[in-house]
């Protein structure tokens, strides 16, 4: 492995640059993939849309993005992989520009959906991060890339929420369009050539099964609440999503070159980082999705405590700082112990995050103390997950397992939003618009179980490496 990059200009990159490009544009469109989600009552007033329509302007970037995920994770493992991201993030700003713009719902929607192209770049950081660094400086790397996701969240919702409220609607967005552009200059400069590497053709009729699988699963999880859970349509859809993913696993097992090596999903280690990363998924969506209802709702109610956009986002920046912290810590915890240990360590704090919230939800700096402990979880979580794909993996399906990793992680994120929506909506009686008391203490113990089911898969089912293990693995 090379310690040092070559950029497209030419000129020598150290690794330091390298990392720090990488950390930069992973959490940049971290953040912009954030967007929708505190802006989604301000967007239902300006555009003069209901909730549930302006609610689209999160999900469209969801399915876009899991979609999108699969297909730069494969072209990261071969000689396109400098290309796929640049135009990955390209996309993202030119959604970030469109949805600034006063150009109507359905343009908001467009850019929205061009914005989910940013999610598939983390696989490809990491893919870069494993091939020009190090062992040891890519481990470290690594764990800070997977960790992005999480932090940028955090990070994305008080600062939409601010620039939001201070500034207005549209200057949220063009402040994505400014940090996607910012970021797309940055990888111009650093992001190494991949020439070099064998190419291999692309799986197209793989990648429509398993985006078309993927969308009517998305949208069934999405607009459940909605369309009821027992529509007919609702049934269909669900229906016929699970007969296009099981045709697209039988697919990838006969294909000799799958979008998804599913031989490779087999391995105990990269079995238990997808299983774990998908629950724990839902027990964190679930519970910033129940902080943020909680913190906006009127103090009348007896229960809310009427805060604003930017103070809601606020609520989650603890999330976002020590899942930072923690992610660092990891890379001594994994020095000590294994990685089997580190895993259900994590997943235990997620558990103790969420057992808090729903024991605990009567004071505004409880929220904030929930959050705090959910980010040393996922912190620690996200940064070992990624290395035990890594060190079960060959280098040329790194891209391609870690985007499942992520698609996996969406796929989570959208479970955990929609059952605290359909959690809420069955604690709220015929003719109100709010819930209960009563409903989030519900909700909060359905992402407790969710926690609880993330520890028993990391404690009984990891496997048994030595501490060492994880920390030599480039």
């Amino acid at each position: 492995m090379s310690t040092a990059a070559i950029d497209s200009a030419g000129v020598r990159t150290g690794p330091d640059a390298l990392v720090r490009s990488l950390v930069f544009m992973g959490m940049a469109l971290a953040v912009i993939s954030s967007l929708g989600a505190p802006l989604v009552p301000q967007i239902a007033g300006a555009y003069h849309v209901s909730l549930s329509q302006a609610q689209w302007s999160l999900t469209i970037t969801l399915l876009t993005g899991t979609v999108a995920t699969p297909v730069l994770g494969r072209l990261g493992d071969g000689p396109h992989r400098r290309s796929a991201t640049l135009v990955a993030v390209a996309a993202s700003a030119l959604g970030c520009a469109l949805a600034a713009l006063p150009l109507g719902f359905g343009v908001l929607l467009v850019g929205r959906a061009l914005q989910g192209a940013g999610i598939g770049v983390i696989p490809l950081a990491i893919t870069t991060a494993r091939d020009a660094l190090s062992p040891e400086r890519g481990r470290r790397t690594v764990a800070m890339l997977s960790i992005t996701t999480a932090a940028g969240v955090g990070l994305g919702y008080p600062l939409t929420g601010l620039i939001a409220q201070g500034i207005g609607l549209r200057a949220a967005f063009w402040f994505g369009a400014v940090i996607s552009a910012v970021s797309f200059v940055v990888g111009l400069r650093v992001l190494p050539r991949s020439g070099h590497l064998r190419r291999r053709p692309l799986d197209l009729p793989g990648a429509c099964l398993l985006g078309s699988g993927l969308t009517g699963l998305m949208l069934v999880l999405s607009e459940g609440g909605t369309w009821g859970w027992a529509s007919g349509r609702l049934l269909g859809l669900l229906g016929l999503s699970v007969v296009l993913l099981a045709a697209w696993a039988v697919h990838e097992l006969r294909c000799a070159h799958p979008l998804i090596d599913l031989r490779v999903a087999r391995y105990r280690s990269v079995m238990v980082a997808n299983l774990v990363i998908a629950v724990l998924g839902v027990a964190m969506y679930l519970l910033m999705s129940l902080v943020t209802r909680l913190a906006q709702t009127p103090v009348h109610t007896g229960y809310g405590f009427g805060a604003s956009v930017a103070v809601t986002g606020l609520a989650l920046l603890p999330f976002s700082a020590t899942s930072v912290v923690a992610s660092r810590a990891e890379h001594q915890l994994s020095r000590r112990l294994s990685p089997r240990t580190v895993l259900a360590l994590s997943c235990l704090i997620c558990l103790g995050a969420l057992v808090f919230f729903t024991l605990a939800h009567s004071a505004l700096w409880q929220l904030f103390v929930a959050m705090g402990m959910a980010g040393l979880g996922v912190g620690c979580g996200f940064a070992v997950i990624p290395q035990l794909i890594v060190l079960a993996v060959p280098a040329t399906e790194t891209g391609s397992a870690m985007s499942f990793n992520q698609v996996l992680r969406c796929v989570g994120y959208t479970v955990g939003s929609a059952l605290s929506a359909t959690v809420l909506q069955s604690h709220t009686a015929a003719g109100q618009l709010l819930p209960t008391a009563g409903g989030y203490s519900a909700a909060g113990l359905v992402g407790v179980l969710s926690a609880a089911a993330a520890v028993l898969i990391a404690l009984v089912f990891s496997p048994r490496l030595r501490p060492a293990a994880v920390a030599e693995t480039g």
